[in-house]
């Protein structure tokens, strides 16, 4: 009694061989492999965009802070919690990316009066690639 209809809705309910499903998990696999990696290094490479922002909105907020204080300098004890203090800026601006605090050196070594510095990917002065400093 298998009629060609019985038999073709019996086929038609049957699932993937192991042979397919090998298959297509091993393409899926081989495309992750090739993707995944581009796509980590567009992660770094926005943390450290976001990182230069970051260094650029805090030197310009400090800046700010010393001429609306009629300082012609800022002191060498600032601390970048004043600008939180002030509501001039959020707790979080002051960390980078990567979960490290914003640093701000006075006298500056790249600017004449102070640098913000974040020390990149490993939180450590020097470094190359992610891991280098990134200053205003």
């Amino acid at each position: 009694m298998n009629t060609p209809t019985q038999r073709l809705r019996r086929r038609a309910r049957r699932g993937f061989t192991l042979l397919e499903i090998i298959v297509v998990v091993t393409i899926i696999a081989l495309l992750a492999t090739l993707v995944a990696p581009r796509l980590l290094e567009n992660v770094d490479r926005a943390k450290v965009g976001a990182a230069q922002n970051g260094v650029a909105q805090i030197a310009q907020q400090v800046s700010l802070y010393a001429l609306d204080q009629g300082m012609s300098r800022v002191p060498q004890d600032f601390d970048l919690q004043v600008l939180v203090d002030e509501g001039l800026l959020r707790s979080r601006d002051l960390v980078d990316p990567w979960g490290n605090p914003y640093i701000i050196r006075v006298p500056g070594t790249e600017n004449p009066d102070f640098d913000i510095v974040s020390y990149g990917a490993n939180g450590e002065p020097g470094g190359e690639g992610y891991d280098a400093e990134i200053v205003n």
